[in-house]
């Protein structure tokens, strides 16, 4: 499994997509992701970019830009696949209002 979903050559930004079936004022991000494109990010001059959708919007976080307070939470191992055994996972919540909205 890729650590993100995107990459641009053009615009150096490489990109993790979510897509929420509900809207929250604060999207989940897992700390070994955000480590995974930062490092990344940071080995090739990009940009991290994190954005998700919900059925209120788009939207997008500059992940150098952002400050994760980072806790562990309990959550299904894998989203959308038959795994949904609860595991232990590091995450940040990032308020919608710190976003661009895309």
């Amino acid at each position: 499994m890729s650590k993100w979903d995107c990459y641009s050559p053009e615009s150096k930004h490489r990109i993790e997509l979510k897509c929420r079936g509900a809207h929250y004022d604060t999207l989940l991000i897992e700390k070994k992701k955000y480590d995974a494109m930062i490092s990344k990010a940071d080995e090739n001059l990009d940009i991290p970019i994190y954005i998700n959708s919900t059925p209120q919007g788009v939207y997008k976080f500059n992940l150098y830009l952002v400050k994760p307070k980072w806790e562990i939470q309990y959550h299904n191992k894998t989203t959308h696949f038959s795994n949904n055994n609860k595991i232990k996972k590091e995450v940040a919540m990032l308020p919608v209002i710190d976003a661009e909205i895309l």
